[in-house]
């Protein structure tokens, strides 16, 4: 044994092969060079396909989009007109034109949708559900009208407390919900007594808009891949809870100041209420359009606050909230007035589940952060 030992050892450093090593290191090496030439024909191949189908006549796609978007228009069926804006370029933008807005729609389609405002007509309904182990929030859209459906997964947010504030982080993916993911859509802030609410988007909202100078800013837009394309947090609105140091009687009072481009044309409900432009740094417009709270009214037989839902709430809670659109004090007799038609109203259900249903002007992005703010105690306004 210790002669076999030796002698094996008595090679070492030498160039006799004993187990091969030089035919395995040039069989890596033959490997290495073939694996680019086996990349550039899978790419060649990728890209003879999406020429394949870019080239079929401008009717026949449009014919194809058309039949697959009108007989396929609620989820899980409407992953198919998703899949067909995967095939090519051609076929994304026919298939993004066809769809249209969900303002006009009153569909989600798109990941995009979800910063589109709602339908005018009938609101989108959605629910939320509440993890309280880990302090996550994650919403769906409604496929039926009970409460038992697993509905169509669109945004998900995380509660993180950061010294004095809270905050709450808004992303398209439930398992990454980190400010430098690509999935990032937004956050929420509050200050330290939970009485104000900062919201921010991700993407510039006007053209102009100057992302806020904070830490987290300065962070996204150094990983930001295109320079076409702005990334950061841009302030869009606040939420405010009104003090109620006297303690008195009476659900949560809240206002919600939300910025957009003056040339997005507002709702009818919201452009009744307060709608006044503001001059922004770089010199875009922007509107701001204010809503607050529906006032609720006092049931002397069941002796609480009541407000009409129409059986999407059924679980009485501080929580629960209606927005209506605000009087605009600069018109004649229009601090007297107060629009009827609810923008957003959020619910209780279940011991963490909510319904959420919004309409024009609000987006589902903006509804969902609304309704984050409502999450947690907030002592000086109970």
């Amino acid at each position: 044994m210790s002669r076999s030992r030796g002698f094996l050892c008595s090679f070492s450093g030498s160039s006799i092969d004993l187990f091969g090593e030089q035919r395995r290191r040039l069989r890596d090496e033959v490997e290495a060079a073939i694996e680019p030439e086996r990349g550039e024909d899978a790419a060649s191949d990728a890209g003879m396909e999406e020429n394949r189908w870019s080239r079929m006549l401008p009717e026949l796609m449009a014919d194809i989009i058309g039949r697959v978007e009108s007989s396929e228009d609620r989820w899980p069926l409407r992953k198919n007109v998703v899949s067909c804006a995967c095939v090519c370029r051609r076929w994304r933008e026919i298939t993004t034109g066809m769809v249209g807005s969900t303002r006009e729609t009153g569909k989600i389609t798109f990941p995009s949708s979800l910063k589109q405002p709602g339908p005018s007509e009938l609101p989108i309904q959605c629910f939320i559900k509440r993890n309280k182990k880990n302090s996550t929030f994650y919403l769906y859209l409604s496929l039926t009208q009970t409460f038992m459906d697993k509905g169509k997964f669109l945004l998900a947010a995380r509660r993180v407390r950061r010294g004095y504030h809270t905050e709450y982080t808004i992303s398209l993916d439930a398992d990454d919900l980190s400010q430098g993911s690509k999935a990032y859509m937004g956050k929420l802030r509050s200050n330290f007594l939970g009485t104000k609410f900062m919201l921010y988007d991700s993407r510039p909202p006007y053209d102009g808009a100057k992302p806020s100078n904070s830490r987290a800013s300065r962070r996204l837009a150094s990983k930001r891949i295109s320079p076409q394309v702005g990334t950061g947090n841009f302030e869009i609105g606040q939420v405010t809870y009104k003090f109620n140091l006297l303690k008195s009687r009476g659900p949560r009072r809240m206002l919600c100041t939300l910025h957009c481009p003056a040339g997005g044309k507002p709702a009818a409900a919201a452009a009744e209420g307060h709608h006044s432009p503001t001059k922004t740094a770089m010199g875009g417009t922007a509107s701001s359009i204010v809503l607050k709270n529906k006032s609720p009214r006092w049931h002397e037989h069941l002796q609480c606050w009541c407000l009409n839902f129409h059986g999407r709430v059924t679980v009485a809670s501080v929580k629960n909230f209606q927005l209506v659109a605000a009087a605009d004090p600069n018109q004649a007799g229009g601090g007297a007035l107060e629009e009827d038609t609810v923008l957003l109203q959020f619910g209780k259900v279940g011991d963490d589940l909510f319904t959420m249903d919004y309409r024009e002007p609000l987006s589902a992005f903006q509804a969902f952060a609304i309704c984050l703010s409502s999450f947690g105690t907030k002592l000086a306004c109970e």
